[in-house]
């Protein structure tokens, strides 16, 4: 039920800031005054906390930035962001943002928006595309360089294991961009060690109700593992209620290795539930907001924007002072 509150919370907001948005002038109006930009933004989600504090990030950011928002979710399909996509380009919005569910199956829709002269900004996701030039830039985290720091710690944590390290992965939706770069930077960290070993893999979906179903699979057909690699918080929050359930001790009788940085994991990681937290912030939205303005003036932008962030552990011996998180 509480679940239930969040997403009609989330999808309350969405609605107002649909609301909020205003039409455009007549093209005959005061040609001294200027009006603000309209961004259009198609969400691909709201599967996890981290998607719902990204959504919030959107909207708010846009209010402060007084950019006018068309705001789409397209609950997890593509066909509703390439419909939402092509929505913007009627509309003639200045600038189209959006976080692709996958990296595949975008070219059309992005070439029907450059032939209108409307640049985009892929926003926490990449695409691949025959064209690179139908995305102007990307804003969001360095996923490889998320994969590399937890098999960093890894590293560190297993330093003095006598004996193989049997790992366990959780991965995210298949084709997206985080799941093949944080598999992929993960791999190229321990892959030239013995010791480590990755023994399961698959997909979860970025859901926790996945990543609980995962888990069961995971203890009945992997056996012992010694380490859990999860893509994002909400599967590992699942993974921890299972593991809880078969009577075992997350983060002492498996390490656990998390994703996000939203605030279940955290305090998990306070208790000791959870040994590694890689943060992927959702707070990318001033960024995409100031990107936008500068584009809808005629300015060229930087082709890639990654975002600032950390690694939380067990060895921080400040772990307890970790600031709330409002994801």
């Amino acid at each position: 039920m509480k679940r239930l509150a969040v997403l009609f919370a989330v999808l309350a907001v969405a609605v107002a800031a649909v609301i909020l948005m205003l039409p455009r002038g007549p093209e005959g109006g005061d040609k001294g005054a200027e009006r603000p930009i309209i961004l259009g933004f198609s969400q691909l989600g709201s599967e996890s906390g981290w998607r719902i504090g990204n959504t919030r990030s959107v909207i708010t950011a846009a209010q402060r930035a007084g950019v006018q928002l068309m705001f789409k979710n397209a609950e997890q399909k593509q066909e509703n962001q390439i419909d939402a996509i092509r929505s913007f380009i009627a509309y003639q919005v200045d600038v189209i943002a959006f976080a692709p569910i996958v990296e595949d199956g975008w070219d059309n829709v992005l070439r029907e928006a450059k032939d209108a002269g409307i640049p985009v900004i892929c926003s926490d996701r990449s695409v691949i595309l025959e064209d690179d030039s139908l995305i102007t830039g990307f804003v969001g985290s360095d996923f490889y360089l998320e994969g590399v720091r937890a098999g960093e710690y890894l590293l560190k944590k297993m330093a003095d294991a006598p004996g193989p390290v049997r790992i366990a992965e959780i991965s995210g939706t298949i084709d997206s961009t985080p799941m093949r770069y944080r598999a992929l930077g993960f791999r190229d960290i321990i892959k030239d060690d013995p010791l480590f070993e990755i023994v399961y893999s698959q997909s979860g979906d970025f859901l926790r109700s996945r990543g609980k179903e995962v888990m069961e699979d995971i203890l009945i057909t992997a056996g012992p593992v010694d380490v859990l690699y999860s893509h994002n918080d909400s599967m590992t929050l699942g993974a921890i209620e299972t593991i809880e359930q078969k009577g075992l001790n997350p983060g002492k009788d498996m390490v656990i290795i998390s994703v996000d940085g939203e605030q279940g994991a955290i305090d998990l990681l306070k208790q000791g539930k959870i040994n590694c937290v890689v943060e992927c912030t959702p707070m990318l939205c001033d960024m995409i907001m100031d990107l936008a303005q500068r584009l809808a003036r005629g300015e060229t932008i930087d082709r890639i924007t990654y975002s600032e962030e950390t690694v939380f552990s067990d060895f921080d011996p400040d772990v307890l002072s970790i600031p709330p998180r409002w994801y």
